[in-house]
């Protein structure tokens, strides 16, 4: 799971908040333009090309649940010292 802050003042990964990784982008939550830069900044962190990550949930939501293919979780989750 993760957490978005859209408009953020630069794109970041890091740290927890209730059990998700905080991920913020200076994209805004208009048109899917916020969820698109997620993928991107993820896929770039992990070193995977961005169609082997995907939003399973929470497209429209804050709290999202995000599949990343050919990554273990322990992986993602280390991104939170990031």
């Amino acid at each position: 799971a993760i957490r978005v802050s859209p408009r953020a003042s630069r794109d970041a990964i890091g740290g927890t908040l209730e059990g998700a990784l905080r991920v913020k982008t200076t994209a805004p939550p208009v048109d899917g333009a916020a969820n698109v830069a997620i993928v991107k900044l993820l896929a770039k962190k992990l070193g995977v090309p961005r169609s082997a990550v995907r939003i399973v949930s929470g497209d429209t939501h804050r709290v999202k649940r995000v599949e990343v293919i050919g990554v273990d979780a322990s992986v993602v989750r280390s991104l939170a010292g990031c």
